[in-house]
């Protein structure tokens, strides 16, 4: 987790404090980013704290389960998106929107994905797996991940 401290680093939310709250402790502002720091020192953002969810008290990682999707279906253009919406028993539960994949149906991209070996809380349920005809982007061109969220809840009606 990407923590950073300095001159240039803001003092708070105006007017905001509780959120304030939320990211600044002793000075040190933490970003919501995931890194690695590399042999040479440079640090690569691997990805964002707000795309992990806790489930079963065990955080789950969205882009690792995305890369194997990707992987699955053989693309480096983005596919499909994973969200989690609440569920009752483990806190929330794993969906996954995606775009129409040309010659393979749910079932046969789920029982790939469960054999790749991922722990059992990583793998969505076969049932929230759901066909949209194009995934929410920006004006930039990134996910709308809230769009992505209301989406999924619409789908599973939580």
């Amino acid at each position: 987790l990407l923590r950073v401290k300095g001159p240039n680093v803001m003092k708070g939310y105006l007017g905001r404090p509780e959120k304030s709250a939320e990211v600044l402790r002793d000075g040190w502002y933490t970003t919501g980013d995931i890194v690695s720091m590399e042999p040479d020192g440079f640090l690569t953002i691997t990805d964002r704290l707000t795309r992990f969810s806790k489930i079963g008290g065990e955080m789950v990682p969205h882009q690792k389960i995305e890369d194997e999707l990707h992987n699955i279906l053989g693309t480096t253009e983005r596919a499909c998106v994973v969200t989690a919406v609440p569920d009752e028993k483990k806190g929330e539960r794993l969906v996954v929107l995606h775009t129409p994949w040309n010659g393979l149906d749910i079932h046969q991209v789920w029982q790939q994905l469960n054999s790749k070996g991922l722990p059992n809380l990583w793998v969505p349920a076969e049932r929230d797996f759901f066909q949209v005809p194009e995934l929410p982007l920006l004006g930039s061109g990134k996910l709308d991940l809230k769009r992505v969220k209301e989406l999924a809840l619409e789908r599973t009606h939580a």
